[in-house]
């Protein structure tokens, strides 16, 4: 007898971007910038709609360890 296992609704969450005008997943960088506090910015387009969202990512050399 199998066993269902559970898992955390995080990992069934789909991850990355989605266009909140489209439900597009594909996006272009328009450019990339210093951010305050040694984050990038980022300004990015959907490539379906056009509709421009910014994210600021923090680099990976500085990204809290994450724990298992």
């Amino acid at each position: 007898m199998m066993e269902s296992t559970k898992r955390p609704a995080t990992e069934d969450a789909p991850r990355g971007l989605v266009c909140r005008a489209c439900g597009c997943r594909h996006f272009r960088v328009l450019y990339t910038r210093r951010a305050w506090g040694g984050r990038l910015l980022r300004r990015r387009t959907c490539r379906h709609c056009g509709r421009r969202i910014t994210t600021y990512e923090v680099p990976a050399s500085d990204a809290p360890a994450l724990s298992t």
